[in-house]
């Protein structure tokens, strides 16, 4: 199924249910549909088409999502640009994917403007709110979503591109994932069929759109008949959980920072959210203790931990059931996919060994854009004829029963005193200490060590020492897996999907 069809199924069965509150706005499933397809209409006349790409660059809005349905609905592509992209690397962006227009917002046309400056290719703007003086050629945002809502006939399949998503990775420029909308959908029915959503849902997302973790809460929202709660980000906690209980949020999806933060907020007296069903994490590992405190805080929601990439979106999942008994486990994968951890020649390992998790499925993107070079060593054959899996570049070891656990990036494993060790088994150890909030790990180049164990921290009490956490750690790791240095932090480097970064780190400390 075309991606874009969720709306329009969605807006014939419920057309007068809220479909979405983005801060003030809140639109029913046919007001979002009409002016999806207002703008599809807007966009067709312009000429764009089958074959086009289009940029979204814009926050977590309600323009966002009209924009990324009204690009489906003409038939093009959509490329979710994160809202804090700097115009040099736009810039790149626009020249590589070379799109037929960009939509954004006012406030961020400067930065648009001088990335097309800086670019090649100079595609058409569509602006959101005011004029732009910067901009002074661009379309108005607000008139194309006014229009008879009348849909061009494209005459796409569920096998052209859908959506082309940039990640960075851990090293050179953004790579373009290429998903189909056949990928999108068999993805997006995977994932919902596991968290069991439905129209009774609503689901509270600070995730940024322009990643697929938070992407793809508005994909299933809208497939499911829900309703998606939408905020720009989770720079105010209180406000935050707040709104949990004021729009009787079911379904929360959460990254470790936002949990640390989180959990920190909770006030037991006065946080309780009889309404929530479930609680997801995704993006990065969550340590065991985050997990326990959130049972706590959360007492009647299933929590959901979770694997993937943006290459495939979704890998596993631990059913809830099972997390009292694996907690330090991302589960198995998830309905209709299959993963499988491999050695070097791509064999499948036993139980027990730790090699790259290996994904294959209908959800696995097709490769990335005009990148063959990278495509290839990403999507490697399979063991069936013309099959391809995908080679994640992460670590991974199953257990008797075939559950999966995280052991680190290739990348990131620390190579010191000769052994192998796994920075998220040393940020595990340091975050079961009641005063530290958050910790990443990396190696130090070290004459005498190879590479010396580096700690950053954010502690929650000033007292805590260098000593203390050193102690904390020789008590619970063998003695190479201790921290040499420990460092004390305000905040730690994150992404600008709120995820922590081992890269910034490292450059932090050049």
């Amino acid at each position: 199924m075309r991606i874009e069809h969720y709306l329009t199924q969605s807006a014939k069965r419920w057309p007068d249910k809220t479909a979405l509150v983005a801060g003030p706005v809140r639109l029913t499933y046919a007001e979002l549909d009409h002016r999806a397809s207002a703008l599809a209409g807007a966009l067709a006349q312009t000429g764009i088409g089958c074959g086009d790409r289009v940029l979204v660059f814009l926050d977590n809005s309600w323009e966002a999502a009209i924009a990324i349905f009204g690009i489906l609905k003409a038939g093009a592509a959509f490329s979710p640009i994160n809202a804090a992209t700097k115009a040099q690397k736009l810039a790149y962006m626009i020249d590589h994917s070379r799109p037929r227009a960009v939509i954004t917002r006012t406030r961020m046309a400067q930065t648009l403007a001088s990335a097309m400056d800086q670019a090649r290719h100079r595609p058409m703007a569509i602006v959101a709110g005011d004029a732009s003086p910067v901009l002074s050629d661009a379309l108005a945002f607000s008139a194309m979503i006014e229009g008879s809502g009348d849909l061009p006939d494209h005459g796409g399949t569920a096998d052209d591109l859908a959506m082309l998503i940039y990640t960075s990775g851990s090293t050179g420029q953004p790579k373009g994932v290429m998903m189909t909308h056949a990928n999108m959908d068999a993805a997006a029915r995977s994932v919902m069929g596991y968290l069991n959503n439905d129209a009774e849902d609503v689901l509270l997302s600070v995730l940024p759109l322009a990643h697929s973790y938070g992407l793809y809460q508005l994909i299933t929202a809208m497939m499911a008949g829900a309703t998606l709660v939408l905020e720009k980000s989770f720079a105010f906690p209180r406000v935050i959980l707040d709104t949990l209980r004021t729009e009787r949020v079911t379904g929360l999806p959460i990254v470790p920072s936002m949990a640390a933060l989180m959990l920190d907020q909770i006030d037991p007296e006065r946080d309780v959210f009889p309404d929530l069903r479930y609680t997801t994490t995704a993006s990065a590992a969550l340590p065991p203790s985050h997990l326990a405190r959130l049972r706590t805080v959360f007492p009647n929601a299933a929590l959901y931990s979770m694997y993937g990439q943006t290459e495939c979106k979704r890998a596993t999942y631990l059913p809830p059931e099972r997390l009292a008994d694996k907690p330090d486990s991302v589960g198995i994968a998830i309905p209709g996919t299959d993963v499988y951890v491999a050695d070097d020649n791509g064999q499948t390992l036993p139980a027990g060994m730790t090699g790259e998790l290996m994904v294959r499925g209908p959800h696995v993107m097709q490769g990335y854009w005009e990148d063959p070079e990278a495509t290839a060593h990403a999507l490697r054959p399979g063991s069936r004829p013309g099959e391809k899996v995908l080679a994640t570049g992460d670590l991974f070891y199953a257990d008797s029963e075939g559950f999966l656990y995280f052991v680190a990036r290739k990348d990131d494993i620390i190579k010191t005193r000769g052994e192998k060790v796994a920075p998220r088994e040393v940020e595990a150890a340091l975050l079961s200490h009641p005063a530290i909030a958050e910790a990443i790990v990396i190696g130090r180049d070290d004459a005498v060590l190879g590479q010396a164990i580096c700690a950053l921290v954010v502690s929650r009490d000033p007292e805590l020492t260098e000593k203390d956490v050193v102690r904390h750690c020789a008590r619970l790791l063998e003695d190479f897996m201790v921290p040499k240095t420990v460092i004390f932090r305000q905040t730690l480097p994150k992404t600008d999907t709120g995820k922590l970064s081992r890269k910034l780190a490292a450059e932090s400390l050049v």
